[in-house]
């Protein structure tokens, strides 16, 4: 037994050792693939789209000038851009493999979407609250009148949009008022059954995302369709505002969040590996490709099932193999602002 606990410990000790080299080995990668990886494709606001009957139809060129000119008043007041990941917390790990977490940029409150799909939804009062909680303990449960599919959904102001997939056809963008407790609106858009947004996580039918100006959904209304698609939604009246087709690649994306009206999309491999952004979309038309982020996640444990962004914060809150994980953003201004 004497002997045992002595190889035991010496193992304990090689292994203690290893774990450092590998650390050290995924710092050095980290610098080198900033410092040599190429940019993100910066891809431009050519094709700008309409809703009609969620038909994409191109308008004709005057319509297109005067309404792109009403859009830009719209969304053009926001001017920064992503330039680097500052700082990564890993905060703790609960729940699924998949799942996603955000917080309210208009509150200190906190929600937990736990797995693919549900009825239920964990809020805390705060960051800390769920960082010290154990498992989902002190956090009040929210039931649902019907169920959320896929982590993508959205707090803003009070209120929850989750999308729901009743059948395989149907899909409905449904905003939940958090303190009545009661649905205040929705909106149904066709898709194609079985669409998927993001290859690598099939379980995603489309993305809501929060930014500092507004509701944004990312979509796609077909399987079939190479490309991510873009829509501005209005909070009040989840109307389809305008939509883009933001010309990223469905294949091999993981997840993608907007910042200041702008859609970075991240890809990873089947075999998951290294995150990182590889396509950006400015529906402003004001990025350079020379400005595109180099933008590369640590390898942490597998790959990320979601990507929420909180605009008060410059933080995006990630979902990584059941891990929570929060990126501190460094933020710089467009050189065509």
């Amino acid at each position: 037994m004497t002997g045992i606990k002595n190889d035991h410990s010496m193992m304990f000790k090689d292994l203690k050792g290893a774990s450092a080299r590998v650390d050290l080995v995924e710092t050095e990668m980290d610098y080198v693939e900033t410092q040599n990886s190429p940019r993100a494709c910066a891809n431009n606001a050519e094709k700008v789209l309409e809703q009609e009957a969620w038909g994409l139809q191109e308008r004709d060129e005057v319509e297109e000038e005067e309404d792109w000119e009403e859009l830009q008043s719209r969304v053009s007041d926001c001017v920064e851009i992503i330039s680097g990941i500052r700082s990564v917390k890993i905060l703790k790990r609960i729940g699924s493999p998949k799942g996603m977490w955000t917080r309210d940029p208009k509150s200190s409150k906190l929600y937990v979407f736990n797995g693919t799909s549900g009825d239920t939804v964990y809020e805390f009062k705060s960051v800390r609250d769920f960082s010290t909680s154990l498992g989902v303990a002190g956090s009040r449960m929210i039931h649902l009148p019907s169920k959320w599919t896929g982590p993508g959904s959205a707090v803003y102001s009070g209120y929850l949009y989750y999308i729901n997939q009743e059948t395989d056809t149907d899909v409905q963008v449904v905003k939940f008022d958090l303190t009545s407790g009661s649905v205040t609106d929705t909106a149904m858009f066709p898709m194609e059954r079985h669409a998927s947004l993001y290859t690598l996580n099939p379980e995603t039918v489309a993305d809501l995302a929060v930014d500092d100006e507004g509701l944004w959904l990312l979509f796609t209304p077909t399987d079939s369709e190479p490309n991510i698609s873009l829509a501005k939604m209005d909070t009040s009246t989840l109307d389809i505002e305008q939509i883009w087709d933001t010309q990223c690649p469905r294949g091999n994306a993981e997840a993608a969040f907007v910042v200041c009206g702008t859609v970075y999309v991240v890809y990873n491999t089947r075999m998951a590996s290294r995150s990182r952004v590889q396509c950006v979309f400015d529906v402003n038309d004001m990025m350079l490709t020379e400005e595109a982020p180099l933008l590369y996640f640590p390898r942490r444990y597998g790959a990320h099932a979601s990507l929420k962004y909180n605009p008060e914060e410059n933080q995006l809150y990630g979902w990584d193999d059941g891990y929570q994980i929060i990126y501190r953003l460094t933020i710089k201004t467009k050189l065509l602002a």
